[in-house]
C-alpha cells in the first residue's frame, strides 16, 4: 500500500508532487501531464494571466516561467506581454520532467474505499491501494453546456474544450455562445481560420480588460494593488487570505466565487473581433432546434423582441462548473459520502473532504478557499499547505 496517490498532472498536481517529493512522502501520481492545456484549449490562444502569475511551484521557487523563458530565449515580461498557450504547456512539461519524473501517464477509471484507505483502478487493469488520495484533476471533467444546447446532436453543437484546432470550420457558419475570454479567443481563431463566425451572449456588453501600463503610477498601485489574479483590493484579499475566506458565511463564499473575476476577455483580442465579428448581446437563447441540417437559434432580448440565427455549428464557450457527479472515476458509494454544497466538496483547512483521507485541490476547492483556487496561481498555496500537512502526518521522512 502506498501512503498517498495524486490524481491529475496539471499545475496543481505537479506543484504538489514536487513538494511531496522534496519532503520524502511515499506517493504515486497518475495522469497525462498538462492534459487540459494540451488537449482542451485551442492552439494559438494566449493566457489571460500575466507572466508572473503563471508559474508552477517548486520547493525553492527556482524554476519559474520567467526562468524557463530566459533559458530558451523566449520573449517574456512579468506583465504586459501575453503568454502563448504553447509556451506555458511546454514549460509545464519541462517542470514535470525536472521535478516529477515518477509521473505515471495512466488514466484512473475507478476509486473506492478499501480496508486501510482506498483502492484505485487504472485503465491498464492495475489496482493500487493508497492510504490517502488527492484529487487534482482541474477543470477537464467540468465543461458546462446549457441544457438547451446539450440536447442538439454532437455534430451540430459542442463545448469549446473540444476544439484544439478549428481548421475544419473553414467556410462554415459558426455561432459562439459566451462572453468570456474563451468565447472571444475562439471567435478570433475561427475568423482567422476562414469561418463566418458570430457571437451570442446574455451580457449586454463585452467588458475587455485594459492593457497594463508599466510602470504603474503610485496612486494606481495604492488604489488597485497588483495580485496574481489582477489588480484590486478584493483580489488581494483572495490571494493573501484564502484561510480567512474559508471562515466567511457559506452563501457569501459561493456567491463571491461565482461573481468575482467573471467572464471578461483580454485586451489583446479586442482588435481581432470588434467590428469584424457580429455580436448579439443582451439576449437569451429561448429555443435551439435542427432545421434542414443546420441549427436555428431563437434569440430574445430583455423587452421580448425575438429574432432567429442559423448556423452550421454552435460552440458553447460557457465555461466550467464543478460538479462531483461528473467525476465518474469516484465510486458512487464513495461520492455519496462526500459532504457537498451545490455539488462542490466541503473541505477542511487542509483540503480534506468529509471522507477521511480524501482531498481536493484546484477548482474543486474554490468554494472553500476562494477564487484563488480557480487559477494556476493558486497552486503554490495549495501545494505548500497540503504537502506540509501530509508530511506532518507521518508520511514524510
Amino acid at each position: 500500500m502506498v501512503d498517498l496517490a495524486v490524481i491529475g498532472a496539471g499545475p496543481y498536481g505537479l506543484s504538489l508532487a514536487s513538494h511531496l517529493r522534496a519532503r520524502g512522502v511515499d506517493f504515486r501520481i497518475f495522469g497525462s501531464p498538462m492534459h487540459t492545456w494540451l488537449n482542451q484549449m485551442p492552439r494559438g490562444m494566449k493566457l489571460k494571466s500575466e507572466g508572473f502569475a503563471s508559474s508552477l511551484d517548486d520547493p525553492e521557487r527556482a524554476f519559474t516561467l520567467a526562468e524557463y523563458c530566459r533559458s530558451r530565449s523566449i520573449p517574456y515580461q512579468d506583465a504586459g506581454l501575453p503568454v502563448p498557450l504553447e509556451t506555458f504547456a511546454s514549460y509545464g512539461l519541462e517542470f514535470q520532467k525536472k521535478f516529477v519524473p515518477q509521473l505515471e501517464n495512466k488514466s484512473v477509471t475507478g476509486i473506492g474505499k478499501a480496508p486501510g484507505g482506498f483502492e484505485i483502478r487504472l485503465a491498464d487493469g492495475e489496482a493500487v491501494a493508497a492510504k490517502k488520495i488527492v484529487s487534482a484533476v482541474g477543470i477537464c471533467h467540468f465543461a458546462y453546456v446549457p441544457p438547451m444546447l446539450a440536447e442538439l446532436p454532437e455534430e451540430l453543437s459542442s463545448h469549446s474544450s473540444k476544439h484544439v484546432t478549428v481548421g475544419r470550420f473553414k467556410g462554415k457558419d459558426v455561432v459562439v455562445v459566451g462572453a468570456g475570454s474563451s468565447a472571444v479567443d475562439l471567435a478570433a481563431l475561427l475568423r482567422e481560420a476562414g469561418a463566418s463566425v458570430q457571437l451570442v451572449a446574455r451580457k449586454p456588453a463585452i467588458q475587455f480588460h485594459s492593457p497594463m501600463k508599466l510602470p504603474r503610477p503610485l496612486i494606481d498601485r495604492v488604489r488597485r494593488p497588483m495580485t496574481g489574479l489582477g489588480p484590486g483590493w478584493r483580489s488581494l484579499f483572495c490571494t493573501d487570505a484564502p484561510l480567512v475566506f474559508r471562515h466567511l458565511p457559506e452563501r457569501y463564499r459561493i456567491e463571491f466565487v461565482r461573481r468575482h473575476l467573471g467572464p471578461a476577455p483580454t485586451w489583446f483580442t479586442k482588435d481581432q473581433v470588434v467590428g469584424k465579428v457580429p455580436f448579439h448581446l443582451g439576449v437569451n437563447i429561448t429555443e435551439a432546434k435542427v432545421q434542414n441540417g443546420r441549427v436555428r437559434l431563437e434569440l430574445t432580448d430583455h423587452v421580448g423582441t425575438r429574432r432567429s440565427l442559423d448556423s452550421d455549428h454552435v460552440i458553447a464557450a460557457t465555461g466550467y462548473r464543478v460538479d462531483l457527479r461528473r467525476l465518474a472515476f469516484l465510486n458512487s458509494d464513495l461520492r455519496s459520502e462526500i459532504r457537498s454544497v451545490e455539488q462542490t466538496p466541503v473541505l477542511s483547512s487542509n483540503f480534506e473532504s468529509s471522507v477521511p483521507g480524501l482531498y481536493f485541490v484546484g477548482a474543486s476547492a474554490a468554494n472553500s478557499f476562494g477564487p484563488l483556487l480557480r487559477f494556476a496561481f493558486g497552486a503554490s498555496f495549495a501545494a505548500r499547505r497540503l504537502s506540509r500537512h501530509l508530511a506532518g502526518n507521518g508520511f514524510g521522512r
